[in-house]
């Protein structure tokens, strides 16, 4: 023992953590910012880019399999991005949420913009004929090019949502 009284306990591991790093509000407030409301629009536009693009029967497996891949998995995992906000949960993760954020929206603009692109390529080869069981008709018919219109058009704005989200997720990141 030394002179001067009794040695101080060790600190407790579950205190000394950094708290977590955000800057956006929880709970319900979060829809009263930018972010929320383009979280909320990116949800309700992604929603309807799956459902155009999965109501369009599909005629292009290839370049709309990846479309749909894309809006699923962004719709689903920006659900759980706001749902984690609303229910308060990014308080009790140590996480440096500025950064995932930043993270998650670059990640998902970069495959929402390659998926408009093939949206685009998709809808662009309506007049392609096609030699099926001994007649020649057009790739897309009438109906599957107007929902592929609709598709573009909706993933192009979708696009947008995640570009600004991305924006206001780098000047939260690095201000």
């Amino acid at each position: 023992m030394s002179a001067g009284g009794a040695v101080p306990p060790p600190p407790n591991p579950a205190v000394s953590f950094p708290a977590p790093r955000v800057t956006l509000p929880v709970g319900a407030d979060i829809l009263r910012t930018y972010s929320g409301a383009f979280v909320c629009l990116e949800i309700v536009l992604g929603g309807l880019v799956w459902i155009l693009v999965a109501s369009s029967n599909v005629p292009l497996p290839l370049l709309q399999g990846w479309v749909m891949f894309v809006s699923v998995t962004a719709f689903f995992f920006s659900l759980l991005f706001l749902g984690l906000f609303l229910s308060g949960m990014v308080t009790q993760i140590d996480a440096n949420w500025n950064f995932l954020d930043f993270v998650y929206h670059f990640v998902v603009f970069v495959f929402y913009f390659g998926a408009f692109l093939l949206e685009a390529a998709a809808t662009s080869l309506h007049d392609l004929q096609c030699n099926t069981t001994m007649t020649v008709r057009p790739l897309l018919n009438d109906n599957q090019y107007n929902v592929n219109v609709a598709a573009t058009v909706f993933a192009f704005m979708t696009t947008a949502c995640y570009g600004c989200s991305l924006g206001l997720a780098l000047r939260r990141w690095r201000p």
